[in-house]
């Protein structure tokens, strides 16, 4: 991809997609512009963005409008489509599974279509589209999953997702669309929405609240540190073969009750629990609580990612505990944001539901 060439980002308002287009603007042999189509929804927000300059332009809108999506791909002339645009909670997927078909299965095929339109055959272009591990569903306590698992998803969230990764390799193979796919384990890091495992917990636990944990806690996922995942992306975008798919993993699996009491550690560490009065003496870890697990929850997740290693040189370069640290001083640094995220059209779901 050349380094004055623009770049379409679909859902860049959210937490990976804002993290990117950051990651993408200071790399220093980027001259080109993020054009950050978003609907924002719930999890979308504008001060992800706050502070990216005249480079990053931000149009609001639906990637199941194809009209729209054509117009900007011509407009200003994208010759790179990242797709981070889709419904991402397994929870609110069980709830209501109707809005993940609409946006992660019907949106993809509105980018795939409109892409199709405007690149006429191109080569000089390229559609990635970032997926998720869960396509593949639930490992035993051995193994890790490949490029060639076969998909077996078990939630409507999951499910949608591998739909998409299906219609994206389908506009390879049918209609020759350049185009790579990334699944990617767990991630973590700044401007996390909180209904996620991880914020969620940080910020139940500074305001003394239950630090909710489905089942054993014994559920294996693997960690990566959300600047990881921008690098391996844009390594990808640049370097990976078309027609390919690259699992990208943090080579940290963790059980989910030892990723809280590693937050309640951190927390322990820049925050002491007895500096802060709404725990009335107790400490971080004392706030644990185990809930019914839900409907379908997969055990353990484990990404072998030798494949992008082996071709194009990415590994993480954050340990799970370094990220994790950052990340919860990150929280502890920006109460206006998690102040704003907080009392917007979010509120209530908390109190009611948990994380992933």
């Amino acid at each position: 991809m050349r380094s004055d060439a623009n770049i379409l980002v679909t859902g860049g308002a959210g937490f990976i997609g804002a993290n990117f287009i950051r990651y993408v603007l200071a790399l220093p042999g980027f001259k080109g512009r993020v054009i950050n189509l978003d609907k924002l929804t719930y999890a979308g927000n504008l001060n992800n963005l706050d502070g990216l300059g005249s480079r990053h332009v931000f149009v609001k809108g639906d990637i199941c409008d194809y009209r729209k999506v054509l117009g900007l791909l011509r407009r200003y002339k994208i010759a790179c489509v990242v797709n981070f645009a889709a419904e991402s909670h397994v929870d609110r997927s069980i709830h209501g599974p109707a809005e993940f078909v609409r946006s992660n299965i019907n949106g993809t095929f509105s980018l795939l279509e409109a892409a199709r339109a405007a690149w006429a055959g191109r080569k000089d272009v390229r559609f990635h589209h970032v997926s998720t591990d869960e396509v593949y569903g639930s490992l035993g306590k051995t193994g890790k999953f490949k490029e060639t698992t076969p998909y077996d998803p078990r939630s409507p969230y999951s499910a949608s997702k591998a739909s998409s990764d299906h219609l994206v390799m389908a506009y390879h193979h049918t209609y020759g669309l350049p185009v790579t796919i990334s699944n990617c384990s767990n991630n973590y890091g700044p401007y996390h929405f909180p209904e996620k495992l991880i914020p969620l917990v940080i910020l139940n636990a500074l305001e003394g609240k239950p630090l909710p944990v489905y089942g054993d806690g014994m559920q294996v996922r693997d960690w990566l540190y959300v600047v990881d995942h921008c690098a391996a992306i844009w390594r990808v975008m640049n370097k990976g073969r078309t027609g390919q798919t690259y699992n990208v993993g943090g080579n940290s699996e963790m059980a989910n009750i030892d990723v809280v009491k590693g937050i309640c550690a951190a927390l322990e560490k820049f925050q002491p629990s007895c500096c802060n009065a709404l725990l009335k003496g107790k400490k971080y870890a004392e706030l644990i609580t185990y809930v019914k697990d839900r409907p379908g929850h997969d055990r353990r997740y484990a990404i072998d990612f030798s494949k992008i290693r082996r071709e194009l040189g990415w590994k993480p370069s954050v340990t799970f505990k370094e990220g994790l640290e950052s990340t919860v001083v990150w929280y502890l640094g920006n109460s206006a944001w998690v102040r704003d995220v907080k009392t917007g059209a979010y509120r209530g779901w908390l109190k009611k539901n948990y994380s992933r």
